[in-house]
This record gives structure tokens, C-alpha cells and sequence, in this order.
């Protein structure tokens, strides 16, 4: 019988993929009186990640999402206290995951699949933010872009888990529901595969890698994957 190729190694984005970061809206709508704020706020957080990159520069990512959250309040003319600081980042540390996470992982453990993680937040003492949600059994490994101080979606922190997993590139999925995580990852060599949550979306242009899974479903996204593969016990 011919040797099964060994199944590919599955990569997860934390922040807002595994874990709902709706769960910080009480301090937008506090200090905003609107939660929808959350969502520029995150925005200008990955746009402040990346150029941190682009410019060799890195300081961690909570510290940048403090500081995201003081421009804000100076953009909006609003005051912000040491305790709405505090109080942000105890809420990233201890985000729930979504209730889709789970099934979807448990899917990819039992059909066979290693699956880590690969996050652009700082590692931190246990328990971490996935065992506080009660996701950590199910990765073999977790990652952060700490160890080569860039942020996804720079090249080398793909690269960081390839090397680390003694695989090629082409080995990993890489699962997010933000594009600019997938396109990073595809132009590195990965796979890509794209969960649509709410304010997530493919960006229709030429020349932009298209995901090569996109569901809206966690689970749908999964058993794509898991289609693909043929891992043994399946169909």
C-alpha cells in the first residue's frame, strides 16, 4: 500500500478567530457610549502592529492596544483612567472563546490533525487567555510573534512555526477570519483557510491571494479541511 502523506499541520489565529472579543465592548460603550468603537479600535491596532513592523520597531501588542485605546480617546475627546487601562487588559487576558470553537477543533483533534497556534499577542503566566476559555487541550503548541518581534502577517512569523514543527511552509493551514492573516500566510508558503465572522470578508481584487477554504461556519470550515485532506477514518 502507498505511504499516506502525513496530514497537514492546522495553524490558529487567537484574537477574535478562537476568541470573542466582543467580551471588551463594556469598556467602549463606558467610555465611548458605543461599543461599535471596539471595532476601530481593533483596526487601529493591527494597522499600529503592522507599521511597528514595517518600521523594525516592536513593543508587545497589549501594550499597543493601550496606547490604540488613549488615541482614541484623544481623536474622540474623551478621558480614560489608569483602571480603564487595567480594566481593557485584564479583559484581553480573559476573552471567552466563541461558542463555534470548540466543536470545530474537536472535529479537526478526532480527524487526526496537529493543531497550534500562532497569535500576535504576548505569551503570559499561566493560565494563559485559550485555558482560562478552556481551549488549551486541544493544541499541541502555542505561538507568539514575541519570538521574532514582527507581527503577523511578516513572512517570519509563519516561518516561526514551520521551523518550530520541523515542517515546509506548505505543511501548515492557517486559519483566521481576518484576510490580512491568510494573504500573510499564503504569501509565506502556507495554505489559507478564512472564517467569515461578522465584519470579516474577501477582499475582491486582483493579484490577492483567495483563501483556500472560506466558510462562514466554524464547522463547515473544518469539514472542508477535513474533505481535503482524506485523513484516514474519513470519506
Amino acid at each position: 500500500m502507498p505511504t499516506r502523506k502525513p496530514l497537514p499541520i492546522i495553524v490558529f489565529d487567537v484574537n477574535e478567530t478562537l476568541l470573542d472579543i466582543t467580551a471588551l465592548n463594556p469598556v467602549f460603550e463606558r467610555i465611548f457610549a458605543d461599543s461599535t468603537v471596539l471595532r476601530e479600535w481593533f483596526a487601529q491596532l493591527v494597522l499600529y502592529s503592522q507599521t511597528m513592523t514595517l518600521s523594525g520597531l516592536y513593543r508587545p501588542f497589549g501594550e499597543l492596544g493601550a496606547g490604540a485605546l488613549e488615541m482614541l480617546a484623544t481623536i474622540y475627546g474623551k478621558t480614560i483612567s489608569h483602571a480603564d487601562l487595567d480594566e481593557l487588559k485584564q479583559r484581553m487576558s480573559t476573552m471567552p472563546a466563541h461558542a463555534d470553537a470548540e466543536p470545530a477543533l474537536r472535529l479537526l483533534r478526532d480527524a487526526g490533525f496537529r493543531l497550534v497556534t500562532l497569535t500576535n499577542s504576548a505569551s503570559s503566566p499561566a493560565p494563559s487567555a485559550l485555558e482560562r476559555a478552556g481551549l488549551s487541550e486541544f493544541f499541541e503548541r502555542s505561538f507568539s510573534v514575541e519570538s521574532v518581534k514582527k507581527f503577523k502577517p511578516a513572512p517570519q512569523t509563519y516561518q516561526l512555526v514551520a521551523e518550530q514543527m520541523k515542517v515546509q511552509p506548505s505543511e501548515l493551514i492557517m486559519v483566521a477570519c481576518h484576510l490580512w492573516d491568510t494573504i500573510g500566510a499564503q504569501a509565506a508558503g502556507c495554505k489559507g483557510a478564512l472564517l467569515t465572522r461578522p465584519h470579516n470578508a474577501i477582499l475582491p481584487a486582483t493579484g490577492v491571494p483567495v483563501p483556500d477554504y472560506v466558510a462562514s461556519q466554524f464547522s463547515e470550515l473544518a469539514q472542508l479541511i477535513i474533505a481535503d485532506a482524506h485523513p484516514a477514518g474519513t470519506h
